[in-house]
């Protein structure tokens, strides 16, 4: 008989093979370098593992022996502190604030409007679609404002908002005017090397890496 999960030694996640909570989190442990035992789960019929471990069975799980977590939020931020280097929050009490900040706006005004357009109906994706147009939009100047999002190095908000932007092309999502920060974000964050080894090949064939 296998070994529960609980009793597995490895670190082992719980994982769609196309959805931006767990792109963020595998993102984070690309990033980072920490080998995982990837479990593939379709959330329309979670594995009997994840609905023992998870009263909610949704997916990024991270299972390591006892400890169980479960929000892209909580298991990215877990993950950074359990495995320090490459740190992927600046230092200052000010500029970590700014990141979570930035992290909370995205899971909150940004990922549904993917969900709508990948799950929702013709109306809500048209809506979805529209509003995440407008979200970029507005965020124009933050991409503009250092090499990374809100930050000179890579983050937990790059974490968090590469995903998206890596599906906008496949959401048949336009790039606003002058979106040229975007475009450059996108080509810097893509080539990065953590970038390419979080992308399952599903994700791979939504748009193609940069040169």
């Amino acid at each position: 008989m296998a070994a529960s999960v609980r009793m597995r030694n490895t670190l082992t996640l719980f994982s769609s093979n196309d959805d931006v909570l767990c792109h963020r989190v595998r993102l984070v442990l690309a990033a980072k370098g920490v080998s995982f035992d990837f479990v593939p789960v379709d959330p329309q019929n979670p594995p009997e593992d994840l609905i023992d471990l998870n009263p909610y069975h949704s997916v990024p799980t991270l299972v390591e022996r006892e400890l169980v977590l479960y929000a892209a939020s909580v298991v990215s931020e877990y993950l950074d502190e359990r495995y320090p280097h490459p740190p992927l929050m600046p230092v200052d009490p000010l500029s970590r604030a700014r990141i979570r900040l930035a992290m909370l706006r995205i899971e909150h005004d940004w990922v549904p409007q993917v969900q709508a357009i990948q799950l929702g109906n013709k109306t809500q994706a048209e809506a979805g679609r529209k509003r995440l147009k407008e979200l970029l939009t507005a965020s124009l100047p933050l991409f503009k404002a250092s090499k990374f999002f809100l930050n000179p190095e890579m983050s937990l908000a790059d974490c968090a908002m590469a995903p998206i932007i890596w599906r906008l092309q496949s959401l048949d999502v336009p790039l606003p005017k002058d979106s040229k920060a975007i475009e450059d974000y996108g080509n810097r964050i893509f080539r990065h090397p953590g970038f390419v080894r979080s992308l399952t090949d599903q994700e791979k064939k939504l748009r193609d890496l940069p040169g």
